[in-house]
C-alpha cells in the first residue's frame, strides 16, 4: 500500500510580512467527511519535498506538534504531526503509524503555523518547511534529553601563576568579565576555549557546577542615554504586549544594542523572552558578551554551536529556562512559548534570507510571527533595506532615529582618493598608505576593507593569455598563498598552482587584480614593525587565529586590520581610526539591481568601525568613479540621501519594493535542457494583465558546479495575482516534457539575481 498525500492549501498568498499588510495564517485544509475504519487519520510532516501525508494510527492520538516514526517507500522515516482527525481525503487504505516518538509536543502550535503560512507564501512543499522548526538530530529521530544546564564562573583574576600562560590569563579575563559567568553553551560563541577553562579548573581559578537559576536580568550602572535613545526606548516600552512594528534607523555607533538590552529588561520584568535575530558576520563574541553579562539565562545558536547542542537549546526553549535566544536564521522557529519581544539587527543583511531549498525570509517571518503574537517587533540598521524604507514611508513601520553617537564620539570624515592614472602598490595608492602611516604614529589603528578573498581573482599567462578557468563554473579560480593553490569559491574546485601556462608552456604567470592575502602582502611590506592582521572567512576557520588577532586589536596598540564582511558590522573597536574601502566600485555596475544598494550599506557600515571613541575617525575610498551618483549622495547626504534616489529609480523602471518579484529558476546538466524547460513553462503560463514574465535568460554565473542554469522573472503590481499565477505554473512544471532532466525551484522576494 501507498502513503495517502493530503492535498495541499490552494489559498491566495498574501503579501510578505516585511512588503504589505499580513494576512492570517493559512489554515490547515478542511478534510472532507469521509469515515475510515481506523480509530485516527494522522496527517504528518516529512523530511522531504512532499505535502502533507495521511497515517492511520490506532489508540491514543499522538498530539500535534509531536514526532512519529512512518513508512514512505519501502522505508521508514521520521515526521512531524501536524494534524489529527477522523477523516481522510483519499480513498482507499492508508499505510499505519510505526511508532509514537514522543508524548508531548517538540513544536507549539503557533510555530507550525508560521511555516505552514510560509510554505504557502513561498511555494515550497510543506513537509520539508515544518521540519526546519527542529535541529536536525531531533529530525532523525534521537531521543530528546534535557541534561542540567552547566555554569562556568571565576573564582578570582588573573595573577602571576598566568604569566606565562597568556591563552589562559585571557580566557579569564573574559569570564571574570561576566559577573554570573556564563552558560557551558555560549563558550564557543564567545571564542572561550574549554581546553584553557579545564587547566583554570585545575588551578581552582574557575569552576563549573550546574545551574542555579541566575536572577532573570543583573542591575548594571544606568547608562546615561541621549534624548534620542531615551524617546526609542520609551516608544517600545509602550508597546509591550501588542503588535507594533519600529524601525530603529541609528548611524553607526549610536547605541542600538543599548536600546535593544533596555527593551528586553523591560520584556523579562513582564515575565516574558525576547528573541534577537542576527546575521552569522556580526554574531561577535563582543557583542554577545554584553547580551550575558546582562541578562544570565542568555543563549546563542549559530554555527559554532554543535547539533546536539542545538537539541538540547530547542528543548530548554520550549521546558521556559531561557530568557533571551540570540540566533541566526532558522531561529525564528525556535519554540519560545512566552515571547514577548523580536529583535531584528541589521535588519538589511541578505544572509537572513535562506538561499536554497525552502527559500524563505527570516527578517519577513519575524514581522510575521510578532503581528500574530501581538507583540513589537524591532528592525535595527544603520543602512536599512529599501524595502523596509519604503513599509516606514508608507507608515507600516514607527520610525525611531538615532542620529548622534553618544558621548564625545563624531561621525568620521569621508575622503576619496580617485585612481585613475596613479600607481598603485598592490591595490594601494600611495596617499593611502601615508594616511595609514600617520595614524600608526599616532598610536592608532587602521581597517582596510577588500570585499574579495585570497590573494589575486586571476591567474592569466603574460604570452597567450590564458586564464585560470573553474572546469565546473563560468568563474576564474581565485589564486590564494595561504595555503598556495588556485581555489573556486562557487564550487570548491582546488587546484594546484602550475609551473607554467597549460597552453603554450610559457613560465610568465601574472597575479591580476588583487584580495585580501594581496593587500596583506603589500601592508607587510610598506609597515614590517607593524602587527597586520587579516580577517576573513580563511582565518576564521581556526577559532584560535581568530581570538589571537582580536586579543591583538582589543589591546589597542597599533596595528592595521585587513578583512572582507567579517570586519563591516558589529565590531567596535575602540583604537581604530582609520577605515579604507579599497575598490569602492565593486558593486556600481553589477547586472544584479541591488547592488549599488549593498555598495552603499557596505560603504557605510565600514565607515561605521573608525573613530567609535572620542578620537575623529575618517573614511577613504579608493574608486575610478568619483562622480558616481552613488558616491556623490553618499558625500552629501549620507545613506538617506542614496536612498531616496535608489527609491526614485526602482519606481521609474519598475522593480521592488514598488513592484513584486519572483525568480523562476530550472538548472540542468544541459543549458538546452534548462532553457527549454522555462521556455515551455512561459508558454503554458495563463494570460493576465498583472504579472509580466521576463526571460527566461541565462544566470549571471550560467554554469555552477556542472549545472546550466536559467532563470525567468516574474513581476506584477498586485501580489495575489503573482501567487496565482506561481501556483498555476508550480502545478504545471511537473508534467512538462524534459521535467524529470531538470531542478526547477521558485524563490519569491529574491534577495540575490544570481
Amino acid at each position: 500500500m501507498k502513503c495517502s498525500a493530503a492535498p495541499g492549501s490552494k489559498t491566495s498568498c498574501q503579501a510578505p510580512a516585511a512588503s504589505a499588510p499580513l494576512a492570517d495564517p493559512t489554515p490547515i485544509p478542511t478534510l472532507p467527511t469521509r469515515s475510515t475504519d481506523c480509530d485516527w487519520v494522522v496527517r504528518v510532516a516529512v523530511n522531504r519535498p512532499l505535502p502533507l501525508l495521511d497515517y492511520r494510527h490506532v489508540g491514543e492520538p499522538p498530539v500535534p506538534g509531536a514526532r512519529v516514526r512512518v513508512p514512505l517507500g519501502r522505508r521508514a522515516t521520521v515526521g512531524l504531526v501536524v494534524d489529527v482527525g477522523r477523516t481522510t481525503a483519499h480513498p482507499g487504505a492508508l499505510r499505519d503509524v510505526i511508532a509514537v516518538i514522543d508524548s508531548t509536543l517538540l513544536v507549539p502550535a503557533d510555530v507550525i503555523a508560521l511555516l505552514q503560512w510560509a510554505a504557502n507564501y513561498y511555494h515550497h512543499p510543506l513537509g520539508d518547511g515544518v521540519l526546519h522548526a527542529l535541529p536536525s538530530t531531533l529530525r532523525a529521530g534521537a531521543t530528546p534529553t534535557l541534561r542540567p544546564a552547566m555554569r562556568w564562573r571565576a573564582l578570582r583574576d588573573a595573577d602571576d601563576t598566568l604569566r606565562r600562560a597568556p591563552g589562559q590569563a585571557s580566557t579569564l579575563a573574559q569570564l571574570s568579565a561576566l559577573a554570573n559567568g556564563c552558560n557551558d553553551s555560549d563558550l564557543a560563541p564567545l571564542g572561550i576555549s574549554r581546553d584553557a577553562l579545564r587547566a583554570l579548573q585545575k588551578k581552582n581559578l574557575v569552576t563549573c557546577s550546574v545551574d542555579a537559576a541566575p536572577p532573570q536580568f543583573v542591575s548594571h550602572p544606568t547608562v546615561a542615554l541621549t534624548d534620542e535613545q531615551s524617546r526609542a526606548c520609551a516608544a517600545i516600552a509602550a508597546a509591550l504586549g501588542k503588535y507594533q512594528a519600529f524601525l530603529l534607523q541609528g548611524v553607526t555607533g549610536s547605541g542600538k544594542t543599548e536600546i535593544y538590552l533596555q527593551a528586553i529588561a523591560a520584556v523579562l520584568t513582564r515575565g516574558e523572552q525576547a528573541l534577537v535575530l542576527v546575521p552569522e558576520i556580526a554574531l561577535t563574541p563582543q557583542t554577545l558578551a554584553r547580551f550575558i553579562a546582562r541578562f544570565p539565562r542568555t543563549v546563542v545558536s549559530h554555527s559554532a554551536v554543535s547539533d546536539v547542542e542545538r537539541a538540547r537549546i530547542h528543548l530548554r526553549c520550549l521546558a521556559g529556562e531561557l530568557d533571551v535566544l540570540i540566533g541566526t536564521r532558522s531561529a525564528i522557529f525556535a519554540p519560545l512559548q512566552r515571547l514577548g519581544l523580536i529583535v531584528i539587527d541589521e535588519e538589511h543583511d541578505t544572509s537572513f534570507k535562506q538561499q536554497d531549498g525552502f527559500r524563505y525570509s527570516a527578517r519577513d517571518l519575524a514581522i510575521k510571527r510578532a503581528r500574530e503574537r501581538g507583540i513589537p517587533v524591532v528592525l535595527g540598521s544603520a543602512t536599512p533595506a529599501l524595502e523596509t524604507l519604503h513599509n516606514a514611508a508608507r507608515n507600516r513601520y514607527r520610525t525611531l532615529r538615532l542620529t548622534i553617537r553618544p558621548g564625545r564620539a563624531a561621525l568620521p570624515t569621508l575622503r576619496v582618493i580617485d585612481v585613475r592614472g596613479e600607481k598603485l602598490e598592490d591595490g594601494l595608492s600611495q596617499r593611502l598608505i601615508t594616511a595609514i602611516g600617520q595614524r600608526l604614529a599616532h598610536g592608532e589603528q587602521a581597517l582596510v576593507f577588500l570585499n574579495r578573498r585570497g590573494f589575486a581573482p586571476t591567474l592569466q599567462c603574460h604570452d597567450c593569455g590564458w586564464i585560470a578557468q573553474c572546469p565546473h563554473c563560468d568563474v576564474r579560480l581565485t589564486l590564494h598563498r595561504q595555503p598556495q593553490q588556485l581555489l573556486c569559491h562557487h564550487c570548491d574546485e582546488r587546484q594546484p598552482l602550475p609551473r607554467a601556462c597549460p597552453d603554450c608552456q610559457a613560465r610568465e604567470l601574472l597575479q591580476r587584480g588583487v584580495g585580501t592575502q594581496r593587500v596583506e602582502d603589500a601592508l607587510l611590506r610598506a609597515f614590517p614593525a607593524t602587527p597586520i592582521l587579516r580577517i576573513d572567512r580563511d582565518v576564521a576557520r581556526s577559532r584560535d587565529r581568530l581570538e589571537q588577532r582580536f586579543d591583538i586589536i582589543r589591546s589597542g596598540q597599533p596595528a592595521i586590520l585587513v578583512g572582507t564582511q567579517m570586519l563591516a558590522k558589529g565590531h567596535h573597536f575602540p583604537a581604530v581610526t582609520l577605515a579604507a574601502v579599497v575598490n569602492a566600485d565593486g558593486g556600481l555596475f553589477s547586472s544584479d539591481y541591488r547592488g549599488p544598494e549593498r555598495t552603499a550599506q557596505i560603504i557605510v557600515q565600514v565607515a561605521g568601525r573608525a573613530g567609535r571613541d572620542e578620537r575623529p575617525g575618517e573614511l577613504w575610498l579608493q574608486t575610478s568613479h568619483p562622480d558616481h551618483p552613488v558616491i556623490n549622495a553618499l558625500l552629501t547626504g549620507g545613506y538617506d540621501a542614496f536612498a531616496k534616489l535608489a527609491l526614485a529609480e526602482r519606481a521609474e523602471v519598475g522593480l521592488p519594493p514598488f513592484m513584486a518579484l519572483a525568480m523562476l529558476r530550472a538548472d540542468a546538466d544541459s543549458a538546452d535542457d534548462a532553457r527549454a524547460f522555462l521556455e515551455r513553462l512561459r508558454e503554458t503560463a495563463p494570460q493576465t494583465e498583472h504579472v509580466q514574465l521576463r526571460g527566461p535568460a541565462p544566470a549571471p554565473i550560467e554554469r555552477r558546479a556542472d549545472r546550466h542554469r536559467f532563470q525567468l522573472a516574474a513581476l506584477a503590481h498586485s501580489r495575489p495575482a503573482l501567487h496565482r499565477l506561481l501556483t498555476a505554473l508550480q502545478e504545471r512544471a511537473a508534467t512538462l516534457p524534459g521535467a524529470t532532466r531538470v531542478r526547477f525551484s521558485i524563490d519569491v522576494d529574491p534577495v540575490d539575481i544570481f
